[in-house]
């Protein structure tokens, strides 16, 4: 029998290519997302697959989520926590219900969905990934309310995996860096898309499916020691720190 994926946020960037990829390995995938436009549209172009329009901030949705998944499928062998919201806004302008609504999406969502699938993924041995962003790993400007979201989906990782492992379910965490998005290019200005340049090693953005691809590792058999994990997927953009670019291009020795 075909394994099954649950992937959240699942109807476009990172989710989409992550629910192909797992459709071109011949799994079938539950596509959950509360863009029911969205959803419809782009679970209309593909074939094996389940769309669920639901609000993962909500556990009664979550609730039938998890039923109709299993309904339909009768398995469930990776969770792919991936529905989130972004939210660019000064530390001192920062509502407390912007505040909220980012954490209720990005942090309960993953705390629910994780919960109500453990027991279906205890069945199979599956795999939890978590995503985060390199914003939960180093701070930046505007970020007050999303980097905390993400930060604390880093050490929820290891809180579940922790605990999951005894039922043979693994937790890992996949952190993009800057992703070329049609949301990312939309809301970056030039300026900003060339500052990334000039900070990533790699000297440009990453691909929705050079993300979707290490999600999907961590969920394959090629990642069965595998868990408690965070994987920046950045084009080296972490591991630069605070380093001159321009130092940082010079052929020569400092």
């Amino acid at each position: 029998m075909s394994k099954v994926a649950i992937v959240t946020g699942g109807c476009r960037g990172i989710g989409l290519a992550t629910t192909e990829i797992f459709l071109e390995q011949g799994w079938r995938v539950v596509m959950v997302d509360r863009d029911t436009d969205e959803l419809k549209a782009a679970s209309s172009q593909l074939e094996n697959v389940l769309p669920i329009d639901a609000d993962i901030s909500d556990p009664a949705q979550v609730e039938r989520m998890m039923t109709e998944a299993l309904a339909a499928y009768g398995r469930v062998d990776a969770l792919i926590n991936n529905a989130g919201v972004a939210l660019f806004s000064r530390a001192g302008r920062t509502s407390f219900e912007e505040w909220r609504e980012v954490m209720s999406t990005n942090l309960d969502g993953v705390f629910l969905c994780t919960q109500a699938a453990t027991p279906a993924l205890a069945q199979t041995k599956g795999a939890i990934v978590n995503i985060a962003s390199i914003s939960g790993l180093r701070a930046s400007t505007l970020r007050v309310a999303y980097g905390t979201s993400k930060a604390a989906v880093i050490h929820l990782t290891k809180q579940f995996s922790a605990e999951l492992g005894e039922l043979g379910i693994r937790v890992n965490c996949v952190a993009p860096g800057p992703v070329r998005t049609k949301l990312a290019m939309a809301v970056h200005a030039p300026e900003i898309i060339s500052a990334y340049y000039d900070a990533i090693p790699l000297n440009r953005y990453g691909e929705t499916r050079e993300i979707a691809e290490a999600i999907v590792f961590l969920c394959s058999d090629k990642a069965s020691f595998v868990s408690g994990q965070t994987l920046a997927v950045d084009g080296g953009f972490d591991a630069t720190g605070v380093g001159l670019p321009a130092l940082r291009r010079e052929n020569e020795p400092a």
